[in-house]
């Protein structure tokens, strides 16, 4: 029914009305044509988030996770500069500033779960991740208070042993290129590959580390204050025991060592 944006656009408005004024300072917008499949439908790109492969029934994807669901771990891990700085060294020289910490984190969440879960090396490994295309729409633009969905599915894959093989980078660009390969005709190919047409809501509520009926697929960055008052990001995470621990050993690497590269650039300057 509603994206974040257009909730939290709902949300302002209650509160417009409910501190005096008789309508809100932006007028909601139904207009849902405006995301409607084509007639006759045209899917113009590859759907992997709908597609047989991005299903989680198989017997590869099972060997990644547990079947006993009650030694699953949980631990939440506050990304703030100075953790963001770390990871972002691990991006090759001349990128490092031009990657969004969104695509930082996503990277070493991906990198760091498959080293953790040890799958076979051939097996893909897939990341997803929402794009949103608010305000992104040209022709025709979206009207100013739509609070429909306007966010899609972009999705990343790479053999498991690549993954844990390559240095970060290699998964930093698979990720910028799935969020790129989200534009505003792949938004309409999207209508017109899933219609699910109207009905009643059968859910809402908070979003927790172990949603969906396979726990440990889905994983949240949340953003956040620590202690200090220090503005970060909290990625919420759940994963067998076992493998959480591997998780966190490879996390804590990639935080406290840099690459050879940077080593080498700090002992120079040192030594100037």
């Amino acid at each position: 029914m509603s994206d974040a944006p257009g909730l939290v656009q709902f949300m302002s408005a209650i509160g417009e009305i409910a501190r005096g004024s008789h309508a809100p300072s932006i007028p909601p917008v139904w207009e849902r044509h405006f995301l409607s499949a084509r007639s006759p439908p045209r899917v113009t790109h590859t759907h992997r988030e709908y597609g047989q492969q991005a299903t989680i029934d198989d017997n590869k994807t099972m060997t990644t996770m547990p079947h006993n669901f009650d030694s699953m771990a949980q631990i939440s891990f506050f990304f703030g500069c100075s953790q963001l700085s770390a990871l972002r060294r691990h991006a090759p020289p001349h990128l490092r500033q031009s990657y969004s910490r969104f695509e930082i984190l996503a990277s070493c969440l991906w990198k760091c779960r498959t080293v953790a879960l040890r799958p076979d090396p051939e097996e893909t490994m897939r990341m997803i991740c929402l794009v949103s295309m608010r305000g992104k729409f040209s022709y025709p633009p979206l009207p100013i208070g739509y609070y429909g969905n306007t966010f899609a599915f972009a999705v990343a894959e790479a053999p498991a042993g690549e993954l844990c093989r390559n240095p970060l980078g290699y998964a930093l660009d698979l990720v910028r290129k799935a969020k790129g390969e989200v534009t505003e005709e792949y938004m309409k190919s999207v209508a017109d590959t899933v219609d699910f047409g109207w009905g009643s809501p059968v859910y809402a509520g908070p979003a927790e580390p172990d949603v969906g009926p396979v726990p440990g697929l889905a994983n949240f960055c949340i953003p956040c204050k620590n202690k200090k008052g220090e503005d970060g990001i909290v990625l919420a995470i759940s994963l067998p025991t076992q493998a959480m621990e591997r998780f966190v050993k490879e996390l804590e690497s990639m935080l406290k060592s840099p690459p050879n590269e940077t080593k080498t650039f700090t002992h120079v300057m040192s030594a100037l």
